[in-house]
């Protein structure tokens, strides 16, 4: 699929992270990352710069401070993959369901984004401000709906812009049944071939691109500038009639 003007690269100088939060240890072993690559893969060949981060193959513990070591853990690999997110335009976290849940390890993932709340732009913004957003989610059982308004909502909260359907997933039958991209009895790989998770995919995957690419010139200040804020800018809010 291409854009309208049927031109690739048209988005080249956007960034992309996609985040698998998966509990896999390794990268390889994740069902989730299939999904990630499908994404990831139509944003590549529209010129975007596409990383991909596995958060187990980091050691990244729990907390809202930017950098735990200060507060008592050994290592803390976040300020660096911190580097990598702040720098780009896209981030899509990617989640298994458990439970009904997104993971603990994307709970960790979103616990460290609100750490770096408190950072700033250059116009005095939220540093997420300009930033868009989006969620990838898999699973065997129900629950996509619910994971994708979580993790939404935390990132639209902490500044990231959400574009309209910005999240995309794919579960099997409920209960114990394939995962996206296992093999089946036919020689097809569960997930790859429906039509509901790739509409949704190459949906989620161009609107955060759109979306970015708006967002190049960043989001005007007036109202959001903290440093004004904090100096005693009068504020248009009034309680009363």
């Amino acid at each position: 699929m291409q854009g309208s003007d049927g031109e690739r690269g048209q988005f080249s100088g956007l960034r992309a992270v996609f985040v698998n939060t998966t509990l896999k240890k390794k990268s390889e072993d994740s069902h989730t990352r299939l999904l990630v690559n499908a994404s990831a893969n139509i944003m590549a060949r529209e010129g975007v710069d596409v990383q991909k981060l596995h958060m187990l193959s980091h050691d990244v513990p729990p907390g809202v401070y930017p950098d735990m070591t200060d507060y008592g853990w050994e290592r803390d690999d976040w300020p660096q993959l911190w580097q990598q997110i702040e720098a780009a335009d896209i981030l899509v976290v990617a989640t298994p369901i458990w439970l009904g849940e997104e993971s603990s390890v994307c709970r960790v993932l979103i616990e460290r984004l609100y750490a770096m709340s408190g950072e700033l732009n250059a116009h005095g913004q939220s540093v997420f401000y300009g930033k868009v957003a989006g969620a990838l989610i898999t699973g065997n059982e129900d629950g996509i709906k619910h994971v994708a308004q979580t993790l939404i909502f935390a990132m639209s909260h902490l500044g990231y812009t959400i574009p309209p359907q910005a999240d995309a997933g794919w579960i099997g039958e409920a209960g114990p049944g394939p995962s996206y991209g296992d093999e089946l009895d036919d020689g097809t790989r569960a997930g790859f071939d429906n039509d509901f998770v790739a509409r949704n995919t190459t949906i989620m995957s161009w609107n955060l691109m759109h979306m970015a690419r708006m967002l190049k010139a960043g989001i005007p200040n007036q109202g959001n500038d903290r440093n004004a804020l904090k100096d005693g800018v009068k504020l248009d809010h009034s309680a009363s009639d």
